[in-house]
This record gives C-alpha cells, sequence and structure tokens, in this order.
C-alpha cells in the first residue's frame, strides 16, 4: 500500500503562488501556475524557468572502489570522470533493459547520483545490494532540488554568485549563493542552457524567492516540464524507457563508454552487455 503523499520544501510557496498540484511519483507537485503551461514552456525557452524537482533521489557513494563497482551496474566510463564531471549514464539489468537512468558526479572522493523519483527506492535497494559491503552509500532526505533553466538563467546566477559563470555543461561546483552553499551541476532537462542547484531543504525557499524576484525568472511545473524535454527530444522514465527497453533501443547507444566498443573493447562489466553491445 503506497504510503502518505509527500511534500518538498518548497510545497508553502508553490500554494502561495497558486499553483495546481497534483501527485506524481508519491509527491504533490504543481502541474502548473495561473499562467499556464504554454506560457511557461514559452517563458523557459525566452528567459528563465525555475523547476521544483526536490522529489528527485540524492544519493552519495564513497569508498575507494566505488567508481569501478558502480560500473558493474551501468554502461558509463564512471572511473574516467575527473573531478567536477558530470555524466548521464543508466542502471541496466540482465537482459539489457533499463531500470533507471540518472545523473553520476565525480565529486572529488566521493560519487553523488541524481535518480528518479519514481525509481529511487529500488535504485537504493540496487545500490545497497551491490555496492553496500565495500561503500557508503548515503540517501538525502533533507535536501531540496531546483532547476533554473532557459537562456537567461546564467546571466541570473551569474549576478548572484560570479563564478558560477565558469562552469562548463555537465560540470558541478559548490557555490555560495546569496549566503547559501550549493551544489550546482550546469546541465537540465529541457534541452536549454541552466543549472541543478542541491542545497539544504530549509533553504530552498529563501533562494527560490531570490531567485523569482528577477524579472527574467518565473516558476514553472510539471507540465511545461514534460512539453520541454518532449520538444527536446528527451527521454522520460517509464514512457520511452523501461526495464524490457535497451539503450540502444531507445536511441541511447551514445551512453555506452568508448572503453566498451572499438577495435579493442575491454569486457563489459554491467549487466546486459552481451545484448547491449551486439
Amino acid at each position: 500500500m503506497a504510503g502518505p503523499v509527500k511534500q518538498t520544501p518548497l510545497w508553502s510557496l508553490h500554494q502561495e503562488l497558486g499553483a495546481r498540484m497534483v501527485e506524481f511519483a508519491g509527491y504533490e507537485m504543481p502541474v502548473q501556475y495561473p499562467g499556464g503551461i504554454r506560457h511557461e514552456h514559452d517563458h523557459t525557452r525566452n528567459a528563465a524557468g525555475l523547476f521544483d524537482i526536490s522529489h528527485m533521489g540524492q544519493l552519495r557513494i564513497s569508498g575507494d572502489q566505488a567508481p569501478d563497482l558502480l560500473e558493474t551496474l551501468v554502461p558509463g566510463d564512471i572511473a574516467g570522470l575527473v573531478p567536477g564531471q558530470q555524466l548521464y549514464t543508466v542502471f541496466t539489468n540482465g537482459d539489457g533493459g533499463i531500470v533507471d537512468d540518472l545523473m553520476v558526479t565525480n565529486l572529488d572522493g566521493e560519487l553523488f547520483l541524481v535518480v528518479n523519483a519514481a525509481c529511487k527506492d529500488k535504485d537504493l535497494a540496487l545500490l545497497q545490494a551491490h555496492l553496500g559491503g565495500a561503500c557508503r552509500i548515503g540517501y538525502h532526505t533533507d535536501r531540496a532540488l531546483l532547476a533554473l533553466q532557459g537562456p537567461r538563467a546564467a546571466s541570473v546566477l551569474g549576478e548572484l554568485a560570479p563564478a558560477i559563470n565558469e562552469l562548463g555543461f555537465m560540470r558541478a561546483g559548490t557555490f555560495v549563493i546569496n549566503g547559501i552553499e550549493c551544489l550546482v551541476h550546469r546541465c537540465g532537462y529541457t534541452g536549454e542552457d541552466g543549472f541543478e542547484i542541491s542545497l539544504a531543504g530549509d533553504d530552498a525557499e529563501q533562494l527560490a524567492r531570490t531567485l523569482l524576484q528577477y524579472q527574467a525568472v518565473e516558476p514553472v511545473g510539471l507540465g511545461a516540464r514534460d512539453s520541454l524535454r518532449l520538444e527536446a527530444g528527451l527521454c522520460l522514465y517509464g514512457h520511452e524507457l523501461d526495464e524490457t527497453t535497451s539503450p540502444v533501443e531507445a536511441g541511447l547507444g551514445w551512453v555506452v563508454a568508448g572503453k566498451y566498443r572499438g577495435e579493442h573493447p575491454v569486457g563489459a562489466r554491467f549487466p546486459g552487455g552481451g545484448r547491449i553491445l551486439v
């Protein structure tokens, strides 16, 4: 039986902003604000949209063997990540299907993972079963995750923390934004330039209000998040991706690390490699 519907740290702010709330992946989330999905979609394409994605799972894996062991679950080159570098990859099963897609970042001594909200419990169980004996696995329940997406996102964050201007695509770093310590990744799920910001849940509303003070920034809900990712051709787990679909069938063959392909490939260590690498 499903448990009670959860709320993110920005729930009160969503109510104040007039959001229409829906249940999604066990959380009460904003699907749209009074301006409507089309307006939010267009505003993100032309300025900057602020998304609450705190329902996503945030995990940390530490231990000397963490990169090598994580490679036994995903087809990405985790060991090849340099500090501050981020990688998109997928958990696979023995049939080569996709268990979940995720982002992995090397934080110089530990790995930071962002996984899908609907899959985070099974992902955590998978990691504990395969890595728990050799690695420390932390599951953050006290952190929020915000996404600022659009062509004006960099100028807004750059005004609050100028050093962010030096952050490259699929790179991450720790920055102080308006007095709040944040882990910032330059990435997103809209096809636009943008950032995902991990921070303490208690600080999330303060930062969101600061960002919304900018004329370029407006709140955006799950409806436009979906239309934006569809327009950009980005996959959603449970729709284009599932446990019966391989990365190749999903058009994600590029997530398979180069070391598994080419003239002299190394042996695949991840589940379903025999099907995926045919």
